[in-house]
């Protein structure tokens, strides 16, 4: 046998091309049901791929080798074989081992539900940020996955005047894979680092922020365009934007705010995108309010909702107010109407952000939520505290101001509670030096 045959027999090569693919539904929670096939199989045409065939398989325990038992693998190859399959996608979660094992026995690519994702990010990301994200999560799943089909390059360099101490090609591959995750995280810190010096500019202007999260394709871009004419990309199809955008909303009391556009969510959304993408998300957990959009025409919006609240509270953002936003009543002819909390806070909303109905409610429903309430207080400052003195006056918040006998101030104050609250952060001033008057609210007047 020749060397050549040698390496041929004992390696895999992967291969490169083709985008007709097989889906295989697999996993220990019983068969899928109706929506998740649907679902798993407009995120695979999302990605470009050419449906050929489909297998459904259920086990208690997969199977440590292929993951789907013997009986289910044959069924594969054959279905693979038959329909000159280049590619099986499973929507479960594989172990490096598991696709090498597949990938060398079925002689195509395989791919799980998280490689699918991220396959999507990469064709989708646009800006520089993005794209730094969506890179930085592709290495940090292709790190755990570098031994698939390389075992040839465990060996030592070998040669004349190459022998002795040194790494193997695999070692080689790590260390510049690790390098440039280092690389992209600094990038990616140095863009949160401006994104935060936005964010604090926005608080300082006491401009209110709205974030936009929904589940991915649920109609989010073809909402913020209606509100702020963002002219964001719209395209009815999973993870059609993935850039985050921000505009200013004018609202009908005539104040304004900013409100952010966010990454569609998805059900197990791969841990290495949240992460990745936790900063552009962190618009989120700075909000004032989320307008959580839901897509109203879908059956299985209520398990939708539980899934994206599940991704707030992965970011710390669920005790954040929320205003639930229902899309997409046109397709099922019903009216635009509003539902209330006890207190007479909007709660929700029905619209169709494509025809513009319930648009002018939605608005209302911002301005009610962010409306001031403001209360009063009395506060003591000593006379080296006239930088405070003065901060209250820029706010518009004293009503009235006594001098002491020893040079400093009682002021009675009046402002927002958000504004007393980021007053007394900024300044680190104890809440204890206020008074215990009574808060007294106003009516809904502007924004913060």
């Amino acid at each position: 046998m020749t060397i050549q045959e040698a390496v041929t027999t004992k390696f895999f090569e992967r291969p490169q091309s083709g985008e007709r693919a097989v889906l295989v539904h697999a996993g220990p929670d019983g068969l899928p049901d109706e929506s998740e096939r649907e679902e798993f199989a407009e995120l695979a045409r999302s990605a470009g791929a050419e449906l050929v065939g489909e297998l459904v398989s259920s086990r208690r325990r997969p199977d440590p080798r292929h993951f789907i038992g013997s009986g289910k693998f044959d069924e594969l190859r054959l279905l693979i074989s038959g329909n000159d399959a280049e590619l099986a996608i499973f929507s479960a979660a594989l172990s490096p081992s598991q696709e090498r094992n597949l990938e060398k026995a079925l002689h195509c690519r395989v791919l799980d539900r998280a490689g699918l994702i991220l396959d999507i990010f990469a064709q989708r990301a646009r800006s520089f940020e993005g794209k730094l994200q969506v890179e930085l999560a592709q290495l940090e799943h292709l790190s755990t996955r570098l031994v698939r089909g390389w075992t040839h390059l465990e060996r030592q360099k070998g040669g004349i005047g190459l022998r002795g101490p040194g790494e193997t090609q695999l070692e080689t591959d790590r260390r510049l894979v690790g390098r440039r995750i280092r690389q992209l995280t600094e990038r990616l810190e140095h863009v949160d680092t401006r994104r935060t010096i936005n964010r604090a500019n926005r608080v300082r202007a006491e401009i209110p922020t709205v974030a936009l999260v929904g589940y991915t394709n649920a109609g989010k871009s073809t909402l913020f365009n209606a509100l702020t004419d963002a002219g964001v990309y719209v395209e009815d199809q999973l993870f059609a934007t993935l850039d985050p955008t921000v505009r200013r909303l004018d609202l009908p009391d005539g104040e304004h705010v900013v409100l952010a556009d966010t990454v569609g969510f998805v059900r197990d959304l791969p841990h290495e995108l949240i992460a990745a993408f936790r900063s552009t998300l962190q618009e989120a957990r700075e909000a004032d309010l989320i307008l959580h959009l839901i897509d109203a025409s879908d059956p299985n919006r209520w398990q939708r909702v539980r899934q994206v609240n599940s991704v707030l509270a992965q970011l710390d953002a669920d005790g954040i107010p929320q205003v639930r936003v229902y899309n997409k009543i046109d397709k099922l002819r019903r009216r635009t109407r509003v539902t209330n909390h006890r207190d007479g806070e909007g709660r929700a909303v029905w619209i169709s952000a494509t025809t513009g109905e319930g648009l002018p409610l939605l608005r209302e429903i911002i301005a009610g939520r962010l409306c001031k309430r403001t209360v009063q207080r009395s506060i003591r400052l000593r006379p080296a505290q006239g930088r405070q003195r003065a901060r209250l006056f820029e706010l518009g918040a004293v009503l009235s101001e006594e001098i002491l006998e020893d040079g400093g101030w009682s002021l009675e104050l009046k402002l927002t509670e958000k504004d007393l609250q980021r007053f007394l952060k900024t300044e680190n001033l104890a809440a204890e030096e206020l008074d215990a008057a009574p808060a007294t609210e106003s009516a809904p007047a502007a924004n913060e």
